[in-house]
């Protein structure tokens, strides 16, 4: 994590990769960005109309892949380091719960309760990718194992259910 200061909403809109960073302005909350991104990243998906599985999961799955070079250069300008305000990587993690989540509001509150509990608690292996794994990789892929476990866990508590 680094200390250096968000940028303002207006540098944001003069650089589209710093917007897509910090998650279309919602990285720039003085509390709890992470989570800040994750409820825009839900609302966002909450709006999209329903898709198929293979379609549901194209988004999240590009979103990561280019959350990957945008986080990277995104953390680049700022100085290196997973800056706080960079949100994309919710934004992806969010969208993968929420793509393998059991249909139905409670599961998908759900799973994006457990996608952040995970995210700020980082259970092996996500601490270990956070702790281990640099630039937009490192910044991405713990988040995306976040999303991935959270609608696991989900989804094997629906069949014991």
């Amino acid at each position: 994590m680094t200390n250096t200061p968000n940028p303002s909403f207006r540098e944001l809109l003069a650089n589209p990769v710093q917007l897509l960073a910090f998650g279309f302005g919602s990285g720039l909350s003085p509390w709890a960005p992470g989570t800040a991104g994750t409820v825009l990243a839900a609302a966002i998906w909450f709006v999209l109309p329903a898709q198929a599985l293979p379609y549901s999961l194209a988004l999240p799955a590009l979103a990561a892949l280019a959350g990957i070079w945008i986080c990277g250069r995104g953390a680049k300008k700022l100085g290196g380091g997973d800056h706080p305000g960079i949100v994309w990587d919710e934004f992806a993690g969010c969208w993968i719960t929420l793509a393998l989540v059991p249909a139905g509001a409670p599961w998908a509150l759900g799973g994006i309760a457990l996608f952040r509990l995970l995210d700020i608690v980082k259970p092996w292996p996500i601490k270990w990718l956070d702790r281990n794994l640099k630039g937009g990789v490192g910044i991405m892929l713990d988040d995306v194992v976040a999303g991935i476990m959270a609608a696991l866990f989900l989804q094997s508590l629906r069949l014991l259910a």
